[in-house]
C-alpha cells in the first residue's frame, strides 16, 4: 500500500470515528436538578456535558421540547452537531416526591413543642383551610422547611409559611390548630356500683381546652373505684364519676361491734345508708329501735364509738 492510499484510509477511519462520537439526542430525559444540561439531553455529550440547556419543569412534573428548540439551545451552548436519531419531541421529566398535610402538620407540631406551647403529652392536630395538600418537591432529605408560624391559641387559627425545595416562591397556608390530650373513657355502658377494671377504660384524644376545664383523672384514680351512677359507653370519666367501693350497702344487715378495752360487744342491725371504708354509717338496732352511729370497716361490718354505753344499745 502506497503512502497516498494509507493517508486516504486514515482520513476515512477518522471520519467514521468522528461521526460515531457525535452526541445522540435522547427521546426521554429525567433530571433531578432545576436545569437540564447537555449531559442530560444527549448520549456521549463530551466536554459540554455540564452545560445548561433549559430550565427543568417543576419537581414531579414533565413536559416536551421540540427538536427545533433543542437545536437552538444546543447551538447557543456550543453544540452544533448531534444526531437526532429521528426524535422530533423530547419528553423531559423532573424527579420529585410528594409532601402532604400530615408532613406539614408535623413541622408545625415540632415548632410548637420547641416553643413550649405543646408538651410531649400533647398531640397537635393541624387542619388546613386548603383541605387535602400534595406538594411536588425535590426528592431530597429535607424538602420542606417551616420558616414562620403565627398561632393564636384563643381561636386556634394559624398562618404558616413554608420554603419548598424546587419552588422559587414560598408556600403560605392557613388553618386551625387543636391541641389534644388523652383522657380516660368508659368502653361499655356500666350500671351504678360497677367496680372499674383496666379493661373498662380506654384512652381517647380530647381537646386540651376541654380537658383542662373538666379535669383529667389518672388511671389509678379510677381503677378499683366504683361508678356513682349508671354510665354510658364513651363517657369521659372524671374524678366525680367514681367513689371508693361501698363495703356497706343501704338496708343490708350488718354486724355492729363495740370494743371497749378487753370487752367486745356485737349485735346485728340494719344499715340505713351505704358507706365506703371509713365513712359514717347509721345502723338501726331492730330490738331497741335505736339508731347507732358508727364507721364502716373494711370487712363490711360497722364499728361503734366506745363512748356509747352498753345500755344505750
Amino acid at each position: 500500500m502506497n503512502s497516498k492510499l494509507a493517508s486516504l484510509l486514515a482520513v476515512f477511519v477518522l471520519g467514521i470515528g468522528a461521526a460515531q462520537a457525535a452526541p445522540v439526542l435522547k427521546a426521554d430525559v429525567t433530571v433531578a436538578a432545576a436545569v437540564v444540561t447537555i449531559g442530560d439531553m444527549f448520549e456521549e455529550p463530551g466536554d459540554l456535558a455540564g452545560t445548561p440547556l433549559f430550565r427543568a419543569p417543576l419537581p414531579g412534573t414533565a413536559g416536551t421540547v421540540t427538536l427545533e428548540a433543542v437545536r437552538g439551545a444546543a447551538a447557543a451552548a456550543g453544540l452544533t452537531d448531534f444526531v437526532d436519531a429521528g426524535v422530533s419531541l423530547v419528553r423531559v421529566a423532573r424527579a420529585g416526591t410528594l409532601v402532604d398535610a400530615t408532613q406539614l402538620a408535623g413541622l408545625i407540631a415540632a415548632d410548637l413543642r420547641a416553643r413550649g406551647i405543646a408538651g410531649d403529652h400533647v398531640t397537635v392536630q393541624a387542619v388546613f383551610d386548603a383541605g387535602d395538600i400534595a406538594l411536588n418537591v425535590e426528592a431530597v432529605a429535607n424538602p420542606v422547611q417551616l420558616v414562620s408560624l403565627r398561632y393564636t391559641p384563643g381561636n386556634q387559627g394559624f398562618n404558616a409559611r413554608f420554603l419548598v425545595v424546587g419552588r422559587e416562591q414560598p408556600v403560605d397556608l392557613t388553618g386551625r390548630i387543636e391541641l389534644m390530650v388523652e383522657a380516660p373513657h368508659l368502653v361499655e355502658t356500666r350500671p351504678a356500683g360497677t367496680i372499674l377494671q383496666p379493661a373498662d377504660i380506654e384512652m381517647r384524644l380530647v381537646p386540651l381546652r376541654f380537658a383542662e376545664t373538666a379535669g383529667i383523672p389518672r388511671l389509678d384514680q379510677l381503677v378499683g373505684k366504683q361508678l356513682t351512677r349508671h354510665s354510658h359507653s364513651g363517657l369521659m370519666l372524671k374524678a366525680s364519676d367514681v367513689s371508693e367501693p361501698l363495703v356497706v350497702q343501704r338496708n343490708s344487715m350488718v354486724t355492729v361491734y363495740l370494743r371497749s378495752g378487753p370487752m367486745t360487744l356485737s349485735i346485728n342491725g340494719q344499715a340505713l345508708n351505704g358507706a365506703s371504708v371509713g365513712q359514717p354509717v347509721q345502723v338501726l338496732n331492730p330490738v331497741s329501735r335505736k339508731i347507732l352511729y358508727g364507721v364502716a370497716l373494711d370487712n363490711g361490718s360497722v364499728g361503734v364509738s366506745p363512748r356509747l354505753t352498753v345500755a344505750g344499745l
